[in-house]
């Protein structure tokens, strides 16, 4: 597995380099930054590891398929800016998928709705365990559904396994507490024979907004895993708790 030392020289140059990099497209497109802070953090930080293992800026939203440069080209991975994001994400939603670049009305209309949020947020509570099982059968679940999992597990209502498919680095940044597994997108195949005993157990997959882990959740159910879940838009909306380190 490759590990990168977010402290070192050589990570702290690169990212610098990424952030000179975002402004550059900011101001060449005319977008702004998401008002979510952790979110530019994390896709940054991302933009920068990826440059420093493959040599090209890969978005860090998806799964970088192909091992040599040659089946990374003919696999037509997403680099930032991706074509997608500038033709159709950004003029029909306002962000690109990941969310560093945004329109000035859509960071608007975040930080609007984000204040709203703040007030009117309340967290489910009172969960039977009939309604945990029936939730945790779910394909896709939001921040308040893991979270309600996550209490009906502590109370010992179900069981489930909790995978971050993020990269290393970016599960030492930010993992959600009660994650059980890490399970590298670069190195799915080699640590996923860790978890060959798990699959009649109910698994649900996260990683920074929901694509990875999408495209992860297929690639188990393929593989004979009974029943994967995905965290939908990744631990970039996550409410509950997180932590930092392992």
């Amino acid at each position: 597995m490759t590990h990168i030392d977010m402290n070192s020289q050589e990570f702290q140059t690169e990212l610098a380099n990424t952030w000179t990099f975002v402004e550059k497209v900011n101001e060449q497109f005319g977008f702004v930054q998401n008002p979510n802070i952790e979110v530019n953090e994390g896709v940054a930080m991302g933009l920068a590891r990826n440059n420093l293992i493959y040599g090209k800026r890969f978005c860090s939203c998806f799964m970088v398929i192909g091992k040599t440069k040659e089946e990374q080209e003919t696999a037509e991975n997403r680099v930032c800016p991706c074509k997608i994001a500038l033709e159709v994400e950004i003029p029909q939603s306002g962000s690109c998928h990941c969310g560093i670049f945004c329109t000035p009305q859509y960071a608007q209309q975040q930080t609007s709705k984000e204040e709203t949020e703040s007030v009117t947020r309340t967290h489910s509570q009172g969960i039977t365990k009939g309604q945990a099982e029936a939730l945790l059968k779910e394909e896709q679940l939001d921040s308040d559904e893991l979270e309600t999992l996550i209490e009906a597990r502590t109370l010992g209502m179900v069981h489930f396994i909790l995978m971050d498919v993020r990269e290393y680095m970016e599960y030492q940044m930010e993992h959600i507490v009660g994650t059980d597994a890490l399970v590298p997108t670069s190195q799915f195949y080699a640590k996923i024979e860790e978890h060959h005993n798990d699959k009649q157990t109910p698994i649900i997959v996260y990683c920074f907004s929901g694509s990875r882990s999408h495209q992860v959740q297929h690639v188990m159910k393929s593989m004979g895993f009974v029943h994967v879940c995905n965290l939908r838009s990744g631990i970039m909306t996550y409410n509950g708790a997180i932590k930092a380190g392992e």
